[in-house]
């Protein structure tokens, strides 16, 4: 099966500010692929340069597939209803309005409603449907659950994983990292320009450690601890505090979350 997106040696630069050094991916047709990146490391600029919206110095981009795009800022004209932005862009796109997506996305809820009486969470929501409007084969979802509540986000994710199944392939930019843990099938971190690692979450896990954090709460207080070993951590400190003679009333231990890898190979790319 061909990939749905090549890029090779993507090259950006803003004046004497470079971005992009010759930056190479690749993001597997049917996929579920997010793009993780701290502010400046180049990420928004990767996603534009690939979507069209951004022209980029040198290299190559190929995308194999029609496009629909989710931007993080969008807006549409203050007065336009969500079923009248909906019916323009299908007639746009030369398509049929797919009024069970819609249902997914609560936009009958709103239909009634000009757009700037919409709340974030439900620009957000007509924002993806208008994005899925075309029957594209490649969606890109920037930041797709800002300004949703907890009901809705989980709509979303069942809506995302419907898409997926339908042989969609997804690229997803988020900073929920329980999201990208959720629905990323792999994750690509991106430092200073450049992919520092491409991978699954738990390849991902296994490069940086498993990263757990052990909090024990005493009779004097609470201590944290962070460890590879959770075995080797646990003995040696109930072992030092039983010497001490300070009792224990409660041990919690969390695994790493995908945030604190992000973090540590992004650590690492710097060093």
């Amino acid at each position: 099966m061909k990939n749905a997106i090549q890029v090779y040696g993507l090259e950006k630069s803003y004046g004497s500010h470079i971005v992009l050094q010759g930056l190479d991916l690749q993001i597997e047709t049917g996929e579920i692929f997010t793009l993780l990146g701290v502010n400046g490391a180049g990420k928004t600029t990767t996603l534009e340069c690939i979507e069209g919206l951004r022209k980029y110095d040198s290299g190559t981009v190929i995308v194999n597939g029609k496009m629909g795009i989710q931007l993080q800022s969008s807006s549409l004209p203050s007065y336009i209803k969500p079923m009248e932005a909906v019916k323009l862009f299908a007639k746009w796109n030369k398509a049929k309005i797919d009024f069970s997506m819609l249902d997914t996305l609560g936009i009958k809820e709103i239909e009634r409603k000009q757009y700037i009486q919409l709340s974030t969470g439900q620009k957000r929501r007509l924002h993806l449907a208008l994005a899925l409007s075309g029957n594209p084969d490649i969606i890109f979802l920037d930041e797709p659950t800002a300004g949703l509540d907890v009901e809705g986000r989980l709509s979303l994710h069942d809506q995302i994983r419907k898409l997926k199944s339908q042989g969609k392939t997804i690229v997803l930019a988020s900073h929920d990292m329980a999201e990208v843990e959720a629905l990323s099938d792999r994750i690509a971190i991106l430092n200073d320009g450049n992919i520092v690692f491409c991978g699954t979450a738990l390849e991902l896990t296994e490069k940086v450690g498993k990263k757990y954090i052990v909090h024990i709460k005493t009779q004097q207080g609470n201590n944290t601890f962070e460890t590879d070993n959770i075995e080797d951590t646990l003995l040696s400190q109930l072992g030092e505090l039983k010497h001490k003679g300070i009792g224990v009333l409660d041990i919690k231990v969390d695994r790493g979350t995908l945030e604190q890898h992000f973090i540590e190979i992004a650590r690492r790319a710097e060093e």
